[in-house]
């Protein structure tokens, strides 16, 4: 604190809003003196007339009493405390924590996400995708979207994949919140790398390749960080419908029949 008010009364430094201190262990009787600032300032100014410590000791009498007017002049409740534990849960909630710790457990994972009853505008590519292969499939009974209800094979298989690509999403909101948005590009990577091999052969129809990329997707070796443990088979399957969505991956060809 000395050294802070000596650096500012010389113009080396400001005086902050909020000035912590931080150490694996705080004793308890810092914390009960930051408590009552008026006090602490009062008990500061009293050490600073008779402290030893050369820092003061050696300044002029006009930078003396600069320094006491400025600690006088300060509100002290901007002194706080904290210690090691308790920083590091506060390091937690932000996306730095996993660089410096990148192996430590996540003490929870992605919230679940559900499908909302409207379709939302991410989904428009990678849905037009599907409706394409049940227009395939089922031909004169679906043309577009609203058909879909109406076939139920249809209309169920439609469900299984929005649940799908929701729960990839919440992987990858995750990811961006809890960790780095680079690891959920890792799981496209490590999906696609292996689907697209699958998506390539030929088939009868986009629903007989969305089936068996789906059935390889869902096993897929993801390449280890910490958010591996958290992309359970439907989000690996969910991966192909965010893929999808970037043009990455289509289940109809021309000319297949």
């Amino acid at each position: 604190m000395r050294k802070m008010f000596v650096a500012a009364a010389a113009g080396e430094f400001t005086v902050p809003t909020r000035y912590v201190f931080v150490a694996p262990r705080i004793s308890r009787s810092l914390p009960r003196q930051f408590a009552k600032p008026t006090e602490c300032r009062t008990k500061f100014l009293q050490e600073l007339s008779t402290t030893r410590d050369k820092l003061v000791t050696e300044l002029g009498d006009e930078q003396r009493q600069a320094v006491e007017k400025l600690a006088a002049d300060t509100d002290f409740s901007l002194f706080e405390c904290v210690d090691l534990d308790e920083m590091l849960e506060l390091h937690k909630t932000t996306s730095h924590y996993v660089d410096r710790f990148p192996y430590a457990p996540f003490e929870g994972g992605p919230q679940q996400l559900l499908p909302p009853s409207q379709h939302h505008e991410d989904e428009a590519r990678y849905v037009q995708r599907l409706v394409d292969v049940y227009r395939e499939r089922f031909p004169g009974a679906i043309g577009g979207l609203e058909d879909v209800p109406a076939i139920e094979e249809a209309d169920e298989h439609l469900k299984r994949q929005r649940e799908a690509f929701y729960a990839a999403e919440a992987v990858r909101v995750f990811a961006r919140d809890a960790t780095q948005p680079a690891y959920f590009e890792q799981v496209k990577k490590d999906v696609y790398d292996i689907v697209v091999e699958v998506a390539a052969r030929s088939y009868p129809d986009g629903w007989e390749r969305h089936g068996a990329v789906m059935g390889v997707a869902g096993t897929v070796q993801l390449t280890p960080t910490v958010l591996t443990p958290f992309v359970e088979t439907k989000a690996r399957k969910g991966v192909c419908h965010h893929l999808a969505n970037e043009d990455r991956l289509t289940w109809c060809r021309e000319g297949e029949k």
